[in-house]
């Protein structure tokens, strides 16, 4: 029998009910999350000076274990923003544009593109390149805007961003919360990511086959004004021989980053401080051969804006990730050695006493990762809850006796997939504005193959447990 449950795992366990109705109404969870930490250090102390000073340590203690990931994060929107404004970019993808002579491959060529340029760039930073090079390509050929829009959401927002397996930024965050090594997590996702890609990208191009077979949805005759429009819109210009060569360089920089990581088995975050690196040094040879003279203070200029995307984007994580912190290690660490006599961490604790009074099956399990999963993901961030579904996973499997890496994997695809921009409407206004479509109507078309993707993936996650 694990040990005697005492106030502090009910602070806890209200707090947590209380961020999920906060999430279920749309609400930032931010100010909950700060009482809850606070709450939960004067419930351990019984001193108001150690709660306010254990909000802002554990405040600390969530910065410096997401801070790689933010930094890596930073670094690669930076160096994104560049190869932008350069028209590298551009360069590097157009020649996958001669590829495309059907509908059927605008769809799957964009989508895939537009995976593989998430997984080094993120989704955000692609949205733009893909769209302005790629969608005039798609209309050509007669896939409707709207069937490019739903491409680039399912294999960027979804696949990409759901396994994340470069930057490595969701899994670490929910691998912290469960208390696993990340590589585990990764390797538990990679079934589910496979399954969840394959279902919902074969039902969304099903649906939009059909309704382009039967009229219902055709190209934009409009669609002109966008494939006349000038393409070397680029305000910084290179030579085409400069700009070609960088074109090729920067993919083959990366390309060596993943052969790196296999010859060295890197993992976890020497692969993701690889990764950071290498971006950093193409931002830098690449500002300073864009700008001459310049090159000093825009590298600075680039380095901010990059710093301001990734804190913008991190913020609502932070306050949410230091609470669910304080279920595992980060208790110990913020208020000292304030736990019951036998405590292995609260959520481990919770895990053993449901583990002894609910009998919790593997059906029960990934039903309730996936729920929590889509909960987490209405506020319309993919990253905002998912510490919160590595924190369950590793409480139902306690419960369990097995299946805590595939549970958070579960938990982070459910969460990603909702929130991360493909079925929540303020969530996708990038890729709707790309390609020019109402965000709604493309909310609308993700919804059934999103929800079919999900019921299949945690159909496949209940035997994988």
């Amino acid at each position: 029998m694990g040990v005697e449950l005492s106030w502090l795992h009910g602070v806890y366990v209200l707090f947590v009910i209380g961020i999920i109705a906060t999430m279920v109404l749309r609400r930032d969870t931010s100010l909950i999350c700060i009482a809850g930490i606070a709450a939960l250090g004067l419930t351990a102390t019984g001193s108001i000076s150690a709660a306010v000073g254990g909000v802002f340590g554990s405040f600390i203690y969530a910065i410096t274990e997401l801070l790689p990931t933010i930094l890596v994060i930073c670094i690669i929107v930076a160096m994104s923003r560049v190869l932008t404004e350069t028209g590298i970019n551009e360069t590097m993808i157009r020649p996958l544009a001669s590829l495309v002579r059907t509908p059927a491959l605008a769809y799957w060529v964009i989508g895939i593109v537009m995976m593989i340029m998430s997984w080094f760039f993120w989704p955000s930073p692609a949205v733009a390149l893909i769209g302005a090079v790629m969608l005039p390509v798609a209309l050509r050929v007669g896939l409707p805007a709207v069937g490019a829009a739903v491409a680039m959401n399912l294999f960027g927002h979804g696949i990409a961003l759901s396994g994340d397996f470069i930057i490595q930024g969701a899994p670490t965050l929910t691998a912290k919360a469960a208390g696993l090594p990340v590589a585990e997590v990764m390797t538990a996702s990679v079934p589910l990511v496979i399954v969840m890609g394959t279902v919902t990208t074969l039902t969304a191009f099903w649906y939009l086959n059909k309704d382009m077979k039967s009229g219902a949805l055709r190209v934009d005759p409009e669609a002109s004004a966008i494939l006349s429009a000038p393409r070397d819109t680029a305000p910084v210009r290179l030579s085409p021989v400069l700009r070609s060569g960088l074109a090729t360089l920067v993919p083959l920089l990366f390309l060596l980053d993943v052969v790196a990581m296999f010859a060295l088995d890197l993992r976890g975050g020497d692969a993701t401080a690889l990764v950071g690196g290498t971006a950093l040094l193409i931002l830098l040879m690449v500002t300073v051969l864009a700008h001459r003279q310049a090159g000093l203070e825009q590298v600075t200029a680039h380095l901010i804006q990059g710093f301001q995307f990734g804190f913008r984007v991190f913020g609502p994580v932070i306050p949410i990730a230091a609470f669910f912190y304080m279920g595992d290690s980060g208790f110990v660490s913020v208020f000292g050695e304030m736990l019951p006599n036998g405590s292995h961490g609260i959520v481990n604790d919770l895990g053993v006493a449901l583990a002894h009074t609910i009998p919790i099956g593997k059906e029960v399990a990934a039903l309730a990762l996936t729920t929590i999963g889509v909960i987490t993901g209405l506020d319309g961030s993919g990253f905002s809850g998912i510490t919160l579904a590595g924190s369950l996973a590793q409480l139902f499997a306690t419960a369990l006796g097995s299946g805590a890496a595939t549970l958070t994997a579960l938990g982070q695809i459910a969460a990603i997939w909702v929130g991360g921009g493909t079925i929540i409407p303020w969530a996708l206004l990038p890729a709707a504005a790309i390609c020019g479509v109402d965000p709604f109507e493309l909310a609308r078309r993700n919804l059934y193959p999103v929800v079919i993707g999900l019921l299949v993936t945690t159909l496949v996650a209940m035997f994988l447990i």
